[in-house]
């Protein structure tokens, strides 16, 4: 079987409980380190399936990898190839097929509530969950483009997933281990300190307070998530 290609952007973000999720199920990966100055592909021959990590900066940024990127997904999904995206990663594959990023109306950084849609596709991927506990760390927000259909939402913003055949765009961050929410915790100070009291801003205290029991919760939604995004993985 193919490698999924998993994009990283930022240092801190990398692939976390997704990464060991495709571990455990035998699916190798290769890492392309965006942020380390690795080279975007140009097709999707190579792989069985793209995943797109988080990142600070925007997808309406002017750096020279987010048209690549861009063209990748398009590609990928012309193909029938699976993508799944996370934070930054939803909102290039929502830019990438015709929705559009822009501001959310409020910041979202700690944990909080994702509400799964009452329609075929969210029980699909999403069997037997009404809600769950996720977290978020994004300012920006995507609109849904043509033909998806949206699987989660959130008090603070409205469109938190969606799905599109085989194809997996999220806001939320499934993917996170207590490392990286202590990680973040730390390099993200400045901007929790900027946004303080906020509705849907935490802190660093409150983020990392009963870790075992929300971790757990969230990875049980992200591996049915998961578990049915690696079943359009081409085997060969």
């Amino acid at each position: 079987m193919k490698p999924v290609y998993i994009f990283r952007h930022s240092p801190t973000e990398g692939a976390g409980h997704f990464a060991t999720f495709l571990d455990r199920h035998g699916i190798s990966q290769r890492l392309i380190a965006v942020d380390a100055g690795d080279s975007v592909p140009a097709d999707t021959g190579g792989c069985a399936g793209l995943a797109f990590m988080g990142g600070p900066m925007s997808v309406n940024d002017p750096l020279p990898w987010i048209a690549a990127e861009l063209a990748l997904i398009r590609d990928a999904v012309a193909r029938n190839v699976p993508v799944i995206g996370h934070c930054l990663g939803g909102q290039l594959m929502s830019k990438a097929l015709g929705g559009q990023v822009s501001r959310n109306p409020v910041k979202e950084i700690g944990w909080g509530q994702v509400s799964v849609a009452d329609n075929a596709a969210a029980r699909d991927w999403l069997p037997g969950l009404q809600n769950f506990l996720s977290f978020h760390w994004h300012g920006e927000t995507f609109s849904l483009p043509p033909g998806v259909s949206p699987i989660l939402s959130s008090p603070y913003c409205a469109n938190q997933a969606w799905v599109l055949g085989p194809h997996l765009a999220m806001q939320c961050h499934v993917e996170m281990t207590a490392d990286m929410i202590s990680s973040w915790c730390a390099t993200g100070a400045g901007e929790i300190e900027r946004h303080a009291g906020e509705p849907a801003v935490q802190q660093p205290g409150a983020m990392q307070q009963d870790l075992a029991p929300r971790l757990a919760q969230l990875h049980d939604a992200a591996e049915r998530l998961y578990s049915r995004w690696i079943a359009g993985l081409a085997r060969a």
